[in-house]
Order: C-alpha cells, then structure tokens, then sequence
C-alpha cells in the first residue's frame, strides 16, 4: 500500500514538475506585465489632484478631443477638422485614429454605453500604461521564436527594464499615439515572422493557386491574411506606419533573393508577401479618409498604393526567377537584375509620379536615414538625431543594446556553423538594422528600437545558452549538474544584460520606477490654461464676434466636409495667432481655432507674423492669410501689390505670446522663414571682434529682435501700435524674467572655448547672451558676477493675449495751424491697468499736417460698453481715464504746448470710428505728456520663480543665441 502511495506521490511530483516546465513563463509574463504596468502608474493622483483634465504631453491634449469627439459620434473618428488651422481647416491624420477608438470603445463598455467625463478619463490615462504593458505579450513570443522561452523571458524582462523614450512616452498622462505604436508593430512584426516560417514549412508555389489545393495552402494563406491584418492596423494606428511597408518590402526583395542564389524556389516566401501585402492594399484603400493625398501622416492613397507595389514586386520576383531558370541564365546574376529593375521603377515613379516618388523618399530621408533633415525639423526636440548616439542607446538601453548587435550577428553566420537560417531570422535582421537608422535619425523613434533591443536578445542568449552546454530544460537536477565556468557566465550575462538598468550602476534617477513616479503634468499646459480659459470665458464663440450670431454653425463636436481641403468658415469666424507648439492647447484649453498647430500646419505663416519687423508688415500678413496668399519670406512692398487690404469673414482676431516665445524659442521660429536668429540679435554694424564690456549696451541696445512683432507685443505691450491692444496678461506661475548678458574677461567680452580660453567669435560658447529667461536667483548672481556684464534686463508675464482691432482715430487741429507744423508732433496717452494690477502707459504718436491737424490711431478703448453678449472681448486691461492728447511744438526756440482730453468708446475701437478732441494752447508740459524722449517700460519688479522647461523645440545654435543651461558663477 505504501509502495503504490509513493509511486503515485512520485507520479504527481512528475507532472507538476513537468506541468511547471511548460507553463512556468505565464505566471512570470505576468508578474512582469504589472510590475511594468505599476511603474507607468505610480504618479497617477497628480493628474486627478483637482478634477480637471491634465496631460503630461501637448500632443496628448489633441487625442483627449479626438476621443471626446469619438465618444460623442461613436464609432466614428473626426474626418475634417474645422478648430484647428484656420482659416482652413485640416485633415487630422494620425490623430481621431483606431487608437482613440478603441479607447472610447472600453469607455462605452465601462460606461455602459454612456461613459461620463469621468470615466472617459479615468479611462484615457490608464490606457497607455495598460498597452505598454501587453507589448510585453508579442516581445515575448518574437523573442521565444529566437531563443526558446529563456529567450522570450529575457526580452521582457529587457523592455521592463529599460528607460528612456519608451518609458517615458508610456507613464500615465500620456496619451499620445506614439505610445502605443510599439504595441502594434511588435503585433505586425510577429505576425511576419510566423507567416514567413509557415511559407517555408508548406512550400506554397504558383500551380498549387492554380490547382486551387486549399489544403496545401490553407495554413500559410491563414497566417498571410493574419500578418495582412495586423499590419493594417498598425496602419490604422499611425498612418506613417507604412514606414513598415517599405521594411517588409526591402525584408522580401532580400529574402526572395537569396532563396533564388541559394537554389531554393522564392515562390513559398514570394507567396506570403503578395497575400499579406495584398491584404493590407485592400485594408488600407478601405480606410481612405483624403482621397488624392500621397502624404504619410493622413490615410490616404500612399498606403495603399505602397503596400500594392511591395506585393506585386513579390509576384514579380517569382515569375523573373522562373523565367530566368527558362533562360539558363546565371543565378549569380539574378542580384543584379533585381537592383536594377528597383532603381529603374523609382525613375519611372520620379518621372511618372512625383508626388508619390517625393512622399516615399522624403519621408524615408527624415524618419528611416539619418541624411537629409531639414532645418525646421531640427527644431523639434524628437525629431533630431541624438547628439550621441552611442551614449544615448547607452543611456535608453544599457549594454543591452551591444549584446542585440552581437545577437544580430549571431543571427547572420548560423550557416557558416551547419545551423538553419530562417527567412524571419533575415526579417528580424533587416527590421533591427532599420530601427537602428530611425533612432539614429530622430531620437523620438527610440521607442521602437526597444523592440529590436528587447527581441534579438533572446537570440544573443540563446546562442550563449548553446556555446556554454548550458542544458536548462531539466529543471534542478540541471542547475546542480552545472560547472563553475557555466555559472560564471551565467552570471556575467546576467549582469551584461541587467546591471546597467538597475542600482547601484543606473544613472541617478534612471531606473525604470524612478522615472515612471517623476512624470507630471506638461508645463506649458500648466502655464497656458489660465489664459486659455481667460479667452474661452471673455471671447465671443467663433462664429459670434461682431454680433454675426453663427456659432451654432461651429459645433465643437460636429461633422464636417471641407470644399477641396479648404473649409468655408461662417462671418463671425475668428482664428487666434500664436506659434504651433500651442496650437493643441488652445483647441482644448480654450475651444478657439488656433491658426498653426503641433501638426506644423501654418508654422511658416506664424514665423512670418512673429518676426515681422513692423505692425505693416504685420498687417499685411495677416490679411494675406485671410485671402489665401502664401506670405512667408515676402517683404512689405511686395505683400501690398497683392494683398487687398479689404476686411474678410476669415479674420485673425487674437494673438498669443508667452515667455518660451520671446526668449528660447524665438531662435526656432526664424528657421521657418529667414532671416537666420542671427540677423535678429546682431546689430548691423558688430564686427564681432571682442568689445569692451562698457561698450555692449550701446553695441547691443538697439536690435532688429526690437522691432519684431513677437517682441513690441510681449515686451513694449503693443506701444505706439495702432491695431493691438493688451487684453490679458497670465502671471501664474509667475513672471519671467528676462535678461541679455555678455561674458567679460579683463574688461572685454570675449569668447570663450571649450577648454576655457579665449577664441575667434562663433567657435566658442556665445559670448554675449540676448533675451534669455532666467529666475531671479540668477539674475542678481549674473549683475553681481565679475565675468558677466549685465546690459538689460526686464520682466514680464508667462503668457500675453492681445486682440486686433480697427482702432479709434482721435482727430483735431491746433487752432488754425502752428507756424512750425514741420516740428510739431501729436501724442494721445492713457494709463491702463491689468488684471495683474500694473500699469502701464499707451502712448501713439504722429506729425502734424502742415494745416495744424492729426490723427491718432488708437487700439484701446475708455469704458467696457461691449462684452462677450455683443461678440466683441471683455477686457481684463482697462484704461484707468481718458486719453491726455497733446502736441509738443518745438520749432526753433521754446517749445510750445498744447493739450486736451478725450475718451474713445468701445464701439468706435472696434468699428474704427472718428474721435474728435480740442485742445488749447498751455504755458507748461503738462503732467503725463511725452515730448518724444521718454519710454514706455512697463515692466515690474513681481518677484518670479523659474518655471520648469518640457519645451518642445529646439533652442538655436547660433553664436549669439540664447543659452539653455545656467552660466557657471
């Protein structure tokens, strides 16, 4: 009885030792699918602190209004959006996408069909942490196809692990699509590898599809489809995800190539790539949203089209290879022929299709090859190639990613040793070695060479397991049978892998947990909703301003179909000028139409607004944009000979300018349209040899920078302009303070190089400093510093908001004409307030006429007789009295004065009205009246605290540019 008892005990000690052998890697791709998920939502209370929507990503401001608009025309996605762009409109593209769609979808379910604000929310934040998490599910799987389950274990265990642009792009509070890609191409890239292995094994050829054996070729025609389909929906999730496309197009063209100089038959390969990539033409045509479009960020016909090619290229190479068998023809040659045919296709397409030719090279210039990058890309942070590569794989991947190229390699010379190579092996190689180019090309796409790092791993460890007779397929009795030399490696490789991501070797607060519990909501959304909402509640409703009453023609939820990509906006329609980075924010935040966005729509026409160097040409720009004239790069002469001047439905009403627009980014806005940052900040005659330090304010205190309309607005509050006023000013989180600075050294402003000695301007670290946002520690260290020389500083608010209107002209005549008219000047003032409570001074002036009269043009308005109620701006700035009108004759011997008072209603400010003021003749200046020699400084002394960066751009790299790190004091 006992004997019996403990065979079966023994029997049951078997299975579950067997059971656990099989099974074992569940429970642990479970335990490392939350630990991956907890460290993407350890600071999940600080986005839900005060029951409002907040975001740690601009981008990620966008997919909230696309889900809401989802959520309320489910299952639709927006077509055309109408409150970005203006004063066109756009096709939204890679955002309103099946990634906002299967968010909402999970809403509905939670939700029962109705989810609140609430839940759509709670939703959306978790979302991105829980589909970072299942990439562990495909990595696992590639990697285990690699190096059996070991192998899958390590590569997950690889991604949980690692920081960098992955982890950061997948905490909570982001929910940008670019967190999730990784998960649908990882799905696409095993589905290839199983489809591609299922080729090989059933060895499908032509005369079996003309046989119609479906038995023969039912699995690999199931697994095709099945690749077809997920790489429609990685599609689907990003539409520049036709890069893959091109991947598997150059993975077959390879494959297919070999197979034939090897001898086998390319038709079993040449097979899955036409039915996959079939599938996927057909699936994307489905999904077309901008027909005629060739362009890679919307679904349109480059999609298609691309996937098209690549499968009839894989029919192609097949019957070539038969006709070449027919012919006798060298097999050796066949390589050859190949290229050939491939370059004279992109010929025929740059001859024949040039916008297709132009989307598939241009894109695989700035997003697959690091050549080729234009200047405005290089000012978007992502979109740069890293500084170093090698420290920035380093610091994303530790030695991880030297152990992938050696698994690469591994992968590459199985056949020199006797061992199978597989058609997903050259898959995997050619995939890897492009997400190496991408992330060499823009840092962003590190997110995807994680995979690659991750998934090849488990070839690296699998071919270490075979070299050291490593057997761990028996369970303890094999880890007791191990040598010393085999647990040295075991150990080392460990370490190899591991060491570098965890304490005490991870860089200060690298690990993974470390950064997944810093994430935060975004700074610039922080600092701009004050404003935004200031503008939502105190602007009229697009579609209402000037009391037009057609805002129920803009529903922020609704459909709309643009006539030929250019929407026809109803009169009372208004855009809001400001630079692209917040263009997101002020469709969200503020449910205004922003004229340029994170899309880059319109960035060329914002630079030129905002580095216009006069209101005219200011102007111009504005009513060039309004009638549809391109304006970037045109001067002021050749903008009028075109540009009407008459009034349009599709005016730009508001403008915005925070403290990154003034300072550090104004560098990248003057690469849209020239002249370089340097022609703003250099004046005319520096020579660029060192200075005496006494000498910079005066080489230095007049710029072009000056006379921009980025820096009359934000700075000089719209002094002496006629058609912008002041009508909002956002101090939370305080003001910025601005300083502009050279380096001295023995009493001369020199450069200074890296190894700390003088040099030749433009080699070295900028010697002199413009515009730079500062805390206030480090002013008052820069004025008390030696080494520093101090030539201006000043303070303003984070964000201004301006409004363009006609402005009142203020008329009248001195008398019956003063004799010395010719040096006679006019200047109406008024003091006003803002919200804030500073106040400053507005003062216009302009020469008489010889008959002794004049008129003033003037933005700002004495009473608040129009509100929102009458489509018109509640605003927060108000005139303190009436405006002093004055005239200063000098003439040749003591001035004489003259002086009146007026006020200017609101009705003639924004209709343009007349408004006439006597005046008479007094002994003395009276108090408040400028003679022409004052200025107007408007700016306080408010105590300010550094904000923190999260910019999006670039600063400029000029020698006179704005530095980004603290000088050392």
């Amino acid at each position: 009885m006992s004997t019996d008892t403990e065979r079966v005990e023994e029997g049951t000690e078997t299975s579950l030792l067997e059971s656990w052998r099989d099974w074992y890697h569940l429970p642990v791709l479970g335990v490392v699918m939350l630990f991956m998920l907890w460290v993407r939502t350890q600071a999940y209370e600080r986005f839900v602190e005060d029951g409002t929507p907040a975001f740690a990503g601009i981008d990620s401001w966008y997919h909230w209004r696309t889900i809401n608009w989802t959520a309320e025309n489910y299952p639709h996605t927006m077509p055309y959006e109408v409150w970005t762009g203006f004063p066109t409109g756009t096709y939204v593209g890679q955002f309103g996408t099946l990634y906002d769609q299967l968010i909402v979808t999970v809403a509905m379910i939670v939700g029962f069909g109705d989810p609140s604000q609430q839940t759509l929310y709670t939703v959306s934040l978790l979302a991105v942490p829980v589909m970072a998490a299942l990439v562990a599910i495909p990595v696992f799987y590639a990697g285990r196809r690699l190096g059996g389950t070991l192998g899958g274990l390590v590569s997950v265990l690889v991604i949980a692990l690692s920081t960098g642009q992955f982890l950061s792009r997948s905490t909570v509070g982001q929910l940008d699509h670019q967190a999730v890609e990784p998960l649908f191409m990882a799905i696409a890239v095993v589905a290839m590898m199983v489809a591609v292995t299922a080729g090989e094994r059933e060895k499908p050829i032509y005369e079996l599809v003309v046989d119609r054996d479906w038995t023969t070729l039912r699995t690999p025609v199931i697994y095709s489809v099945l690749a077809g389909v997920a790489l429609t929906l990685y599609i689907w999730v990003w539409p520049s995800g036709v890069l893959l496309v091109g991947i598997f197009g150059v993975f077959f063209a390879i494959q297919l190539t070999l197979d034939y100089v090897r001898g086998s038959s390319p038709d079993h390969i040449a097979f899955v790539g036409a039915v996959s990539l079939g599938v996927t033409a057909v699936l994307t045509t489905l999904l077309i949203e901008q027909p005629g479009s060739t362009g890679s960020t919307s679904l349109g016909l480059l999609q298609p089209l691309l996937a098209f090619l690549v499968a009839a290229g894989c029919v192609f190479m097949a019957w070539l290879a038969r006709e070449w068998n027919d012919r006798g023809l060298g097999r050796r040659y066949y390589p050859a022929a190949i290229g050939g045919l491939i370059a004279a296709t992109l010929l025929v397409m740059w001859l024949a299709l040039p916008s297709l030719f132009d989307s598939i090279v241009g894109n695989a210039t700035r997003r697959m090859i690091p050549i080729g990058g234009t200047a405005t890309d290089l000012t978007i942070v992502e979109a740069q190639p890293p500084e170093n590569f090698f420290n920035r794989v380093f610091a994303e991947f530790g030695s991880a990613f030297y152990t992938m190229l050696a698994g690469l390699a591994f992968l590459a010379i199985r056949p020199l040793f006797g061992r199978k190579f597989r058609a997903e092996h050259t898959l995997v190689i050619v995939w890897s070695l492009f997400l190496i180019s991408m992330a060499a090309t823009q840092v962003r796409f590190m997110y995807y060479l994680v995979l690659a790092v991750a998934i090849v791993n488990a070839a690296f460890v699998a071919e270490l397991v075979q070299l050291f007779n490593l057997d761990l397929k028996s369970g303890l009795n094999s880890i007791k049978s191990l040598e010393t030399y085999q647990v040295v490696a075991v150990v080392l490789v460990v370490l190899l892998l591991f060491a570098p991501l965890l304490p005490p070797l991870a860089q200060a607060g690298g690990t993974a947990w470390e950064v997944g519990e810093a994430t935060g909501p975004n700074s610039d959304a922080t600092t701009w909703e004050a404003s935004n909402e200031w503008l939502q509640e105190n602007t009229p409703a697009p579609g209402n301003y000037g009391g037009a009453d057609n805002a129920d023609q803009l529903d922020y939820y609704g459909t709309y179909t643009p006539g030929d990509g250019d929407f026809e906006y109803p009169e009372g329609a208004y855009g809001v000028m400001s630079w692209w980075d917040y263009g997101h924010l002020i469709t969200t935040q503020a449910e205004r139409i922003p004229h340029s966005n994170p899309f880059q729509q319109n960035a060329r026409s914002s630079s030129a607004f905002l580095t216009a160097e006069s209101e005219d040409h200011g102007e111009l720009i504005l009513e060039g944009i309004a009638a549809g004239e391109p304006v970037a790069g045109r001067s002021t002469e050749d903008l009028q000979q075109t540009v009407s001047g008459d009034n349009s439905d599709e005016e730009i009403r508001y403008v915005m300018i925070d403290y990154a627009m003034a300072g550090g980014k104004f560098g990248a806005i003057t690469q849209w349209t020239g002249p370089g940052y340097g022609h703003y900040v250099t004046p005319e005659d520096y020579s660029g040899q060192p200075i005496s330090a006494d000498e910079v304010g005066q080489v230095f205190g007049d710029l072009p920078y000056d006379d921009t309309m980025t820096s009359k607005l934000y700075f000089d509050d719209a002094e002496d302009m006629e058609h912008y006023r002041l009508v909002h000013e956002n101090t939370d989180p305080g003001m910025a303070f601005f300083v502009s600075y050279a380096q001295v050294s023995d009493g001369q402003v020199v450069h200074i190089g890296e190894n700390g000695q003088p040099v030749q301007p433009g080699q070295g670290q900028p010697a002199v400093v413009v515009n730079r946002r500062v805390s206030q520690q480090t002013l008052l260290q820069l004025r008390s510093s030696p080494n520093y020389q101090v030539f201006d500083a000043k303070s303003a608010a984070a964000v201004k908001t301006f409004e363009r209107v006609e402005g009142a002209t203020i008329t009248g005549t001195v008398g019956d004409g003063v004799s010395n008219a010719d040096n006679a000047t006019a200047a109406a003032t008024v003091e006003l307030e803002t919200n804030s409570g500073r106040t400053f001074n507005y003062t216009q002036r302009a020469d008489l006429a010889a008959d002794g009269s004049f008129e003033l043009t003037v933005p700002y308005a004495t009473n608040d007789e129009l509100g929102v109620e009458d489509g018109y701006t509640n605003s927060s700035v108000e005139a303190t009295g009436n405006y002093t009108v004055s005239v200063v004759a000098t003439g040749d011997g003591e001035p004489t004065y003259y002086s009146g008072e007026t006020a200017v209603s609101e009705p003639a400010v924004v209709d343009g009205d007349s408004v006439d003021v006597s005046l008479e003749e007094v002994t003395t200046r009276p108090s408040g009246v400028t003679d022409g020699t004052e200025t107007n400084d408007g700016s306080t002394d408010t105590e300010s605290t550094d904000a923190s960066g999260n910019e999006t751009e670039a600063p400029p790299t000029n020698a006179l540019a704005p530095v980004t790190a603290e000088p050392a004091l």
